[in-house]
């Protein structure tokens, strides 16, 4: 009976150990994460919080843009010690234009900490403000991108003398010693895509903003181009940076006079854009590569704006204590602008005529201005 009861008691204790050993691999298992002394759990709870950071994640991508960006440069040479740079601008981050061009090249900017953008701000008063704070904030370079911030940047720059300030497209530098202007030789590059122009269509329709800066500039160059290839040119300034809908009433009524290639610059150009996709019309971009404006492969080319070619020596500048007093410029010679194709299928002849074009433009033997 002893021996029996020994037995069963045995036989029990067997059972529970392992009961306990099935338990342990049915409860969540608790893990040390050893980098902030907190506990993480994984198994089923980690995969189901993990769920819900993915959730939250894309809630977040997919929300409006916040009135201020922060983010870490593209080419961060790993210097926590690098300059902060703020950007105000009139349009939004991927405008495919104007706004994009500067975006796009700060990213690429080498000795520099972090960027914030402020986009979106077509309000004179409202970038005066955002200009304003940065400084306050302590960036070290305020960038007002658009020529109407010209008098915004004469006011502020001298109340904040340990600030550097840019702005552009412009080269007046009013005197101040924090201040610098950034510049484009557009006429170059629009004058090379107005001789290709010339050789794809016989008669081309500019949509212009307002008659200022690199947009005429732009403008000007792209006609001389056409014009000297034979093409038939008519331009339309809508006086507006912003309005869509007129920039595409503009290029309807292009179209339906004959135009068989359609332009123009700043960001109320996809607009116009959409009426070349839906005309079958070539289109020719400038500011950044406009390719994905147009899905429906009627991009032949694009200038693209690269500031940081310029804006790459102004933080070199200012990194040496030198916070302003030059103007910079873009331009084909030295990289700054460049001609990328689009998503429609440029005959190789005329590449090679783009290319030589090119070569023309830099030597001086062609006139890409006015006056």
């Amino acid at each position: 009976m002893k021996k029996t009861m020994l037995f069963l008691v045995a036989l029990l204790a067997a059972f529970s150990l392992f009961a306990a050993s099935c338990g342990d691999d049915e409860e969540a298992e608790v893990v040390d994460s050893g980098d902030d002394g907190s506990d993480m759990v994984e198994e089923e709870r980690g995969s189901d919080m993990a769920e819900e950071d993915d959730s939250d994640m894309a809630e977040e991508d997919d929300s409006d843009m916040t009135e201020e960006e922060t983010r870490e440069p593209e080419t961060d040479d790993g210097d926590s010690a690098g300059l902060r740079v703020a950007i105000v601008a009139p349009s939004a981050e991927n405008d495919l234009a104007f706004t994009q061009s500067i975006v796009d090249s700060v990213d690429r900017l080498t000795g520099i900490s972090d960027i914030a953008v402020t986009p979106g701000t077509f309000i004179v008063e409202d970038a005066g403000v955002a200009l304003r704070q940065y400084a306050e904030d302590g960036y070290d370079l305020v960038i007002g991108h658009g020529s109407q911030y010209g008098g915004l940047i004469q006011e502020i720059a001298p109340d904040f003398p340990n600030t550097a300030f840019a702005w552009g497209t412009a080269v007046d530098t009013f005197g101040l010693p924090n201040v610098s202007a950034y510049t484009a030789a557009s006429n170059e590059g629009g004058y090379v895509l107005g001789t290709l122009a010339a050789e794809l269509g016989t008669n081309v329709g500019i949509v212009g903003p307002i008659e200022v800066g690199d947009a005429k500039l732009y403008v000007d160059g792209f006609r001389l181009g056409a014009e000297a290839g034979g093409a038939e040119v008519n331009v339309v300034y809508i006086e507006s940076f912003a309005d869509v809908q007129l920039a595409s009433e503009t290029a309807t009524g292009f179209v339906q006079n004959g135009a068989d290639i359609l332009t123009g610059t700043a960001q109320m150009t996809v607009g116009a854009i959409s009426v070349a996709e839906n005309e079958g019309v070539l289109w020719f971009g400038t500011q950044s590569n406009q390719t994905g404006a147009a899905a429906d492969g009627v991009v032949a080319a694009s200038q693209v704006y690269r500031w940081e070619v310029a804006l790459q020596q102004l933080v070199d500048d200012i990194n040496n204590g030198v916070l302003g007093g030059s103007s910079y410029e873009i331009n084909l010679e030295n990289g700054g602008l460049v001609i990328e194709p689009g998503n429609w299928d440029v005959p190789d002849e005329i590449n090679d005529l783009g290319d030589a074009t090119i070569v023309a433009v830099i030597a001086g033997e062609v006139t890409t201005t006015v006056g």
